[in-house]
């Protein structure tokens, strides 16, 4: 069964198209992983998906249409949008970050501190004062402190030094174990370890889908769709 069902999706930006005709499933489990070069149209297809940007096509999360809902509606669902750029408040302290974050009457407190003990050792600090990877780690703790029954994910490692990308790897993966996660990631190496399913776009448009392990091992399928040697070896998009 998918939970996230996308058939027939176009978006624009600035009346400027940037998905075109984009069709893909997202199972009840695991990590599903979105790839490309940069430029395809990866995080407008996210974007499209919450109705962030403009829109058409056929949405629909567990059965029921949310193509034409609102993106606070849609995030009411059960929804939760980690975006590229973290978009903290950087002049409020992360406990403000994470207070307004909540949207159930009991957050899931004892788990994200448990994931995140240093952000929790920093709760009084202004978030625009933290690190790159701190930051990263406030914006995915923001999503996990509500129960979601879907977590859309972009580019959650870009920018981060090796270690914050382990530790980033290593919550996503704990995650997973109990909420499908819908992933943008140009590192190849992190989708390696966490996804099954991908979806491939180039152009604004889906040009493969299948097993993500058996994309990254072919030579042949990492060059041709994302321009990069694979063939098992650690790769990453530039």
């Amino acid at each position: 069964m998918s939970l996230l069902s996308v058939k027939n999706l176009h978006a624009k930006i600035a009346g400027q198209q940037v998905v075109e005709d984009v069709s893909f499933e997202v199972p009840e489990s695991g990590v599903t992983a979105v790839l490309g070069r940069n430029g395809v149209g990866k995080s407008s297809t996210l974007k499209a998906l919450l109705g962030l940007i403009e829109r058409s096509g056929e949405v629909s999360f567990d059965g029921k249409p949310i193509q034409n809902l609102p993106t606070h509606k849609i995030i009411r669902l059960g929804i939760g949008y980690v975006p590229e750029d973290r978009e903290i408040f950087a002049g409020l302290t992360v406990a403000e970050n994470l207070r307004l974050a909540e949207r159930d009457s009991k957050p899931n407190r004892e788990m994200v501190e448990e994931l995140f003990p240093d952000i929790y050792s920093r709760l009084s600090q202004r978030a625009g004062t933290l690190s790159g990877g701190q930051q990263q780690m406030v914006s995915l703790a923001r999503a996990l402190l509500n129960t979601n029954r879907l977590l859309i994910v972009d580019e959650p490692t870009k920018g981060l030094a090796p270690k914050i990308v382990t530790q980033v790897s290593e919550v996503l993966k704990k995650a997973a174990e109990t909420v499908p996660i819908l992933l943008v990631e140009q590192n190849l190496k992190v989708v390696k370890q966490l996804a099954g399913p991908c979806i491939v776009l180039e152009g604004g448009q889906v040009v493969h889908t299948g097993d993500s392990n058996e994309l990254l091992d072919s030579e042949e399928l990492t060059m041709k769709f994302l321009g990069v040697h694979g063939g098992g070896k650690e790769t990453g998009v530039s």
